[in-house]
């Protein structure tokens, strides 16, 4: 089944006008590791995961879920579960190549941010669905959610919030305390907030277009 496409086409100028300004935008947006306690609009957050539930997926299975905790007894669950699992991390499971490409950013076990940050989105990969005790196969997975967490990315940037992707190793935990079925698998954890008040961020320079396009 189809349908007429829903397509405005814009006029030279407009079309770079509205992308020069969302490149600017999103030329700003910066990972945060320093959060505010204060409290954000949800209608943002469902905003912005309406735009991320409307990313192109395999098949149109939408194989995604995003779990946004507010509550800070889960909040403080999954932040201690995360710091003992980063701990391992740090202290004992990174190859020394990986934890000298960390210096420049400082980071270490400790994942207050977690806690602080007024909402923390986990995001998680449906693998296969269930129908009838039938276990339904999903297709390109991975790209799908990956693309799903972009435009959730942007979304978050643009309406003025502040994110941090975080990707503690093993993410087993999180079905245990969000009560997530075996077929979710986590796939991302991200805070979301204001930053704090005089956060402050690592140098960084990103490649030139150069470097990162080719046209043939």
């Amino acid at each position: 089944m189809t349908e007429p496409l829903a397509f405005h086409r814009m006029i030279d100028a407009d079309q770079r006008k509205a992308s020069a300004e969302f490149r600017e935008r999103m030329r700003t947006r910066r990972t945060v590791r320093h959060f505010s306690p204060e409290p954000a609009p949800i209608e943002l957050i469902e905003d912005a995961v309406r735009c991320a539930a409307s990313a192109p997926s395999g098949a149109n299975q939408q194989p995604w879920r995003f779990v946004v905790v507010a509550d800070p007894d889960l909040k403080r669950r999954i932040r201690e579960a995360a710091e003992a699992e980063e701990r391992e991390n740090y202290e004992r499971r990174f190859p020394d190549e990986w934890l000298h490409a960390l210096e420049p950013f400082e980071t270490d076990w400790h994942k207050e941010h977690l806690e602080i940050a007024p909402y923390v989105i986990v995001v998680f990969r449906i693998d296969y669905g269930v129908e009838d005790s039938r276990r339904l196969k999903h297709y390109y997975v991975a790209e799908s959610v990956g693309i799903a967490t972009g435009f959730l990315l942007a979304a978050l940037h643009w309406s003025g919030l502040a994110t941090l992707v975080h990707t503690p190793s093993p993410m087993g935990f999180l079905n245990h305390v969000l009560e997530r079925p075996a077929n979710e698998r986590p796939f991302l954890v991200i805070p979301v907030g204001y930053p704090a008040s005089g956060a402050r961020v690592p140098v960084l320079h990103k490649k030139e277009l150069r470097e990162v396009m080719l046209v043939r």
